[in-house]
């Protein structure tokens, strides 16, 4: 009997920890390093009145490299992941991204779909917004073109989005 009542308050304490992990959505919104924040607002504040090149607004010093829809795997994703070169560093940006929450998420950029070859952004910084994770020096971009959402507790894949 005394097992029984372990069994039912480990299954609980788990089942509880995962429920309110899940719901417990976090916002984010990063500016983004392809646009200049303050000529951005000053040129939409212009457009009231007058048509504004939008190209004036675009930092020359940031490059689209590559980007990719989140695709699902174990739990519904919405949103982009961008790739980005901004003054000789790379940046994984998520745009209009919104998840599901979970324990311990990382973000990892990998070879393929699994957690055996990949390099750690850190964990996950909200479950909804536009975030930015910073690459680390020396990573080759080409080979760890996936970026994926880890559950590590679990070994579970969230969802990835493939970079091309």
């Amino acid at each position: 009997m005394k097992v029984w009542i372990i069994i039912v308050l480990l299954v609980l304490g788990i089942g509880s920890y995962v429920y309110f992990t899940a719901n417990n959505n976090v916002v984010l919104e990063e500016d983004s390093p392809l646009v200049n924040s303050n000529e951005f607002d000053a040129a939409m504040e212009d457009m009231k009145d007058k048509v504004v090149e939008m190209d004036e607004n675009i930092n020359s010093k940031a490059n689209l490299i590559a980007e990719g829809d989140f695709r699902e795997k174990a739990h519904h994703v919405e949103g982009k992941a961008l790739l980005i070169e901004n003054e000789g560093k790379k940046i994984v940006r998520f745009e209009n991204f919104d998840t599901l929450n979970g324990p311990a998420l990382y973000i990892y950029l990998s070879s393929d779909l699994g957690d055996g070859d990949f390099v750690d952004l850190g964990p996950i910084k909200a479950t909804k917004g536009n975030i930015n994770y910073e690459v680390p020096e020396g990573v080759d971009t080409e080979k760890y073109n996936k970026v994926l959402i880890w559950c590590r507790p679990f070994s579970v894949l969230f969802s990835y989005a493939e970079l091309k």
